[in-house]
Parts: structure tokens; C-alpha cells; sequence
């Protein structure tokens, strides 16, 4: 068995390199206060002002997905009932940096996955509203993901690769019993429907007992609605799981059971990848064994 860790950055995003790069293309912005505020796997962020962040990638991988955010999270967030982080300013390469980058609104807020929620049933309802909203027909030109919203077959290498990874760390063959159950689900059906992609409690801000912004749409992409509705099991206990579900029904996107099973599919593959690429990350480390533990009881159910 061996952890791993999160993906090395193939850049070095220092706050001089910010500074040189807001100097060059940003001017008016570049004597803001200027804070450190860590990184996911795909980029780094720094607290600009009291208002604003900068959003660099840290990977080639991932220097496309900016791009993603900035052609369409302007189109998106009108209809959507929680705040997300819209692009109001754009960078270039520049200062020895190879990637567009972008300026985003900086939200308060506390990180739904190191905050547990005061009320799950508010959240519930909140972000039922959420996908509801997001989950129409997508364009034909929409960013393609082939990791994202495809069906789940397609993930079986990875299934495999994990359980063999975390071989004495997790249930093996309880864990290949729901994958195979997702995998005979009936497939999605419908038009390829705007996904986040990426919709777990570490890109949901929470204030008091709401989440206030959903971040990090690198990974938006078309396809199966199931896999932001894996957010179920990612975020909810058992009894606010059936407040999502109905909440959801109720604002029009009913999910089918083929549909929930694929859901229930793809949060056991998050929580895989959480699990075994947590080695230096106990935040992520927790929150895939979390889900795990979820979507193992909501079976034995």
C-alpha cells in the first residue's frame, strides 16, 4: 500500500512572481496587501486587498481549465443562487510565468470540509437548488473533461488502480460490489448537461449555517448530472441526503434510482481518490474516508 501525495507544481508561484505579474498587466492592482492562501492540486491562490484573489495554475495539466473558467463562468453565474467566483480580470503569460491566470472576488467564508455543517438540511436544500440550477443542456461547444460527467465504465481503471492502492485500507470487495452496481445502472440518457465537475466540500464556503460560494470550476465540463450529484454522500449525512434528493425533485431535476446509484458510484470513486492521495494532506485524507464510510452504510442501509 502506498499513499501519495498531491501533484508537485511544475512552477514556482511566489509572491514576487504575482507581484511582477499585476505590476505588468494589472498596475492599479499591484500594491494591494498580497497574502498567501494555498493551493489545491491544480492552482494557487493568493488573497489580493480585502476583495479580490489571484488564481494562478500550478500544473501544465491544468492550464487549460482557467481558461474554461474565464470563457464561461460569466454566462453561468447569472442563473445560479450561490455566489461563484466569476473572473473580473485576466492575466497573460508573462514574468517567466507560461499560463493565463485570473483575478476573482474573494468570499468570506469557512471551507465546508474543515467546518462541520450546523444544519445539513439547510445546506440540503441549498445546494439541491444549486445543480438544479446549473444542470441544463450544455452547448455543443462546451469544455470537454474526459474524466468528468462520462460514463462510468470509463473510470473502472481507475476503480481498480485505487483499490489495489489502499489494498488493506478499505473493503475491497464491498467496494467493487457498488462500483459493479453502479456500473449495471441504467446510463444517463439525456443531453450532456452543464457539470461542475469538481463539486465536493472543499470548493464550498460556508457562513453560519449557508454555503455562501461554490469555488474551483476548473473541471466544468457536459455530461451525466451523477457526478456533481455524488456531493450527497461528499458533503451530507444520511438523513439530509433525502432532503437534497427531494429538494431536488421538488425544483424540477427528479433523480431517477439509476441516476442516484451512478451518483452513489461516483462519490465511492472520490472518496478513493481522496483516500489514496492524501499522504500529505490529513484535510483530504479525512474527507475521503468520510465519504467512504458514507456510501458503505447507505448500502448496508
Amino acid at each position: 500500500m502506498t499513499i501519495a501525495a498531491i501533484p508537485p507544481a511544475d512552477v514556482d508561484i511566489t509572491p514576487s512572481l504575482v507581484r511582477l505579474l499585476l505590476k505588468e498587466q494589472h498596475p492599479e492592482l499591484a500594491d494591494l496587501p498580497l497574502v498567501d492562501s494555498g493551493n489545491g492540486w491544480d492552482n494557487k491562490v493568493y488573497r489580493l486587498g480585502d476583495g479580490l484573489a489571484v488564481r494562478l495554475p500550478r500544473r501544465s495539466a491544468a492550464a487549460s481549465l482557467v481558461e474554461h473558467e474565464q470563457r464561461w463562468l460569466p454566462e453561468l453565474a447569472p442563473r445560479l443562487p450561490i455566489a461563484i467566483p466569476i473572473p473580473i480580470r485576466t492575466g497573460r503569460p508573462g514574468c517567466g510565468y507560461p499560463w493565463a491566470w485570473s483575478i476573482t472576488p474573494w468570499f468570506e467564508g469557512t471551507s465546508a470540509v474543515s467546518s462541520p455543517l450546523r444544519d445539513p438540511h439547510t445546506a440540503a436544500v441549498e445546494l439541491a437548488a444549486f445543480v438544479s440550477a446549473l444542470h441544463l443542456p450544455a452547448p455543443h461547444d462546451a469544455p470537454r473533461n474526459p474524466f468528468r460527467g462520462v460514463p462510468l465504465a470509463n473510470r473502472t481503471p481507475s476503480i481498480d488502480e485505487r483499490v489495489k492502492q489502499l489494498d488493506g485500507i478499505v473493503d475491497s470487495v464491498a467496494v467493487m460490489r457498488i462500483w459493479d452496481a453502479a456500473l449495471h445502472a441504467r446510463k444517463w440518457s439525456g443531453p450532456p448537461v452543464w457539470i461542475h465537475g469538481d463539486l465536493h466540500p472543499a470548493n464550498l464556503l460556508v457562513v453560519d449555517a449557508h454555503i455562501t460560494a461554490v469555488l474551483d470550476f476548473g473541471d466544468l465540463t457536459a455530461g451525466d448530472p451523477a457526478t456533481d450529484l455524488s456531493v450527497a454522500w461528499l458533503l451530507l449525512p444520511s438523513p439530509a441526503r433525502a432532503t437534497f434528493r427531494e429538494a431536488t425533485r421538488e425544483m424540477g431535476e427528479a433523480i431517477d434510482d439509476d441516476t442516484w446509484t451512478r451518483a452513489r458510484g461516483w462519490a465511492l470513486l472520490f472518496g478513493l481518490i481522496f483516500l489514496s492521495s492524501s499522504r500529505d494532506d490529513e484535510v483530504m485524507r479525512a474527507m475521503g474516508r468520510r465519504t467512504l464510510d458514507r456510501v458503505l452504510a447507505d448500502v448496508r442501509l
